[in-house]
């Protein structure tokens, strides 16, 4: 069913949760699709939002940024000002998929789905996003870096929906950057991720930083101790080396076929120092 306004929407998921009956929310559904075809084969209703004007979004306002839960990566990167404007996330929202899958992908649904490694999440929580979320009693905000509760599991309760993102809209001289490294060229599943979000002030000492990382814990992770290496310095080679490190003090990954444990931790550092000094760049104006 595609309800037709947003009071619709959370009636149908409400009367879903009353009668005890399930009800899923696909937007783009290229993870949904393929997680009924192979682990996740019990009934439900599936509540479309790709439709309402809501969560088709895409607006960049005086102070802030709003990119719905149903706008398409692909439609994103095709955005010249969104691209210039927050460069990290469009880069990790360009890694979702293939280009096909990216005419349906969403960074909304990357993130409800809530995997470790899911690319958009640590590049939203750098740029400081901030969940819109509906119900019938009302709307809440939540910032990314809360939304991921576990492995597969979202802050969502029953009756909740996505609506959007909400991202503060940057300032002078401030820029991000996202990275991840994978063991095949494209389409792979990150080993480690990093989104880094920079301001540097006239002289160009950095007066503000986020730090996140991905695919090294259970959830994306923000990272103070990384920021605060970075904060107050120039960004010179000691302050990014500290930062990175600090990355690797916050990771708790897993050994897997794609990489230990000791591995994922040095990898992490390494995308935390690059992606810093490509958002250094960036803010810098070069």
């Amino acid at each position: 069913m595609a309800p037709a306004t947003v009071d619709a929407l959370v009636a149908t998921l409400d009367e879903h949760v009353k009668s005890g009956e399930r009800a899923q929310v696909i937007s783009g559904g290229t993870d949904l699709l393929v997680q009924m075809r192979s682990i996740d084969k019990t009934p439900r209703t599936i509540v479309d939002i790709k439709k309402l004007a809501e969560t088709n979004r895409c607006e960049i306002g005086a102070d802030e940024i709003y990119i719905g839960a149903a706008v398409s990566s692909a439609l994103m990167n095709e955005n010249a000002e969104l691209r210039k404007l927050l460069p990290g996330l469009l880069e990790a929202a360009d890694l979702i998929g293939s280009t096909q899958i990216q005419g349906r992908a969403t960074i909304g649904g990357n993130l409800c789905n809530a995997s470790p490694a899911g690319d958009s999440i640590p590049a939203m929580i750098a740029v400081g996003a901030v969940c819109d979320i509906a119900s019938s009693a009302g709307q809440r905000s939540l910032p990314v870096e809360e939304f991921v509760v576990g492995v597969g599991r979202n802050a969502l309760a029953p009756g909740e929906v996505l609506l959007g993102l909400k991202i503060p809209m940057p300032g002078a001289r401030q820029s991000s950057a996202y990275l991840r490294f994978i063991p095949r060229t494209e389409m792979d599943i990150a080993v480690a991720g990093c989104g880094v979000d920079l301001t540097l002030d006239e002289k160009g000492v950095c007066t503000a930083a986020r730090v996140a990382i991905g695919a090294v814990a259970p959830t994306a992770l923000l990272v103070p101790a990384a920021a605060d290496a970075l904060i107050g310095t120039s960004l010179d080679d000691a302050a990014i080396h500290a930062a990175g490190e600090a990355c690797t003090a916050a990771a708790s990954p897993i050994s897997d076929k794609r990489g230990t444990v000791e591995y994922r931790k040095k990898v992490v550092a390494v995308l935390a120092r690059r992606a810093a000094a490509i958002a250094k760049q960036r803010a810098l104006g070069a």
